[in-house]
């Protein structure tokens, strides 16, 4: 089954050969995102609970432009240069989705592209 990118200039663009998200069969996999303005290309000032806002709404960019919605995520995984960020971090999440929540995993990594604190991914289902 071919690849079919998906793209938005409403969440930042891909910088490095990626796509936003692509669509394979009823399902969407969606990129890494980190906290950048979608209109400057920086990094948001803020803590992480800023920083994990913005990436939710870039995410949620990419989910409309593929025709859906945060509703539709199945999975989102998360990646942290700070584990003791996790309590800020579920905050959000529970500002953003309501139950039932995507699965998800939250993995502690050494660092994230332009020094971010937070990356995103996210796996969309359609029915």
């Amino acid at each position: 089954m071919p690849r079919q990118p998906i793209a938005t200039d409403q969440a930042p663009a891909a910088i490095g050969p990626y796509s936003q998200a692509v669509r394979s069969g009823r399902q969407v996999f969606l990129s890494g995102q980190i906290p950048l303005d979608p209109a400057t290309g920086q990094l948001v000032e803020g803590d992480i609970s800023a920083q994990t806002r913005r990436v939710f709404e870039n995410i949620k960019a990419v989910c409309t432009a593929a025709g859906g919605s945060l509703d539709d995520i199945a999975r989102i995984g998360i990646y942290l240069t700070d584990l003791g960020d996790f309590a800020a971090v579920n905050a959000v999440m529970a500002e953003v989705f309501s139950a039932p929540y995507p699965a998800r995993s939250t993995i502690q990594v050494s660092a994230l592209p332009r020094n971010a604190q937070v990356e995103i991914d996210a796996i969309l289902s359609f029915d």
